[in-house]
């Protein structure tokens, strides 16, 4: 086996392994910080989800865009949810916006 195709190996083994660990994060990200109101379903049915009649991402999908949503979680809307833009980088909101989205499939 020539060194190309390992090097090759190597580093498409690396990049699998390291996209894992960064939707695993992105996991942890979302059971931490919106699951309390979204739910780690996404249906909102929490007591502070129930109370801040957070919708269900089933609906929540079929009005929203992601643009529109990752600019939600980037500033926050009104007064009950804070924005992340100053805690997480654009990817990392983009990918707890595709994971919160992905719940509804």
């Amino acid at each position: 086996m020539s060194k190309t195709r390992i090097a090759i190996g190597v580093t498409f083994c690396l990049f699998c392994t390291a996209a894992g660990w960064a939707q695993d994060d992105i996991k942890a990200i979302f059971l931490d910080k919106c699951s309390v109101c979204h739910g780690e379903d996404g249906v909102g049915k929490t007591a502070k989800g129930k109370k801040l009649k957070v919708k269900d991402i089933h609906v929540t999908v079929k009005t929203e865009s992601e643009e529109d949503m990752i600019k939600i979680a980037t500033e926050g809307k009104g007064k009950d949810m804070d924005g992340f833009g100053k805690d997480y980088k654009a990817a990392q909101i983009k990918g707890l916006v595709q994971y919160y989205r992905s719940l509804a499939k």
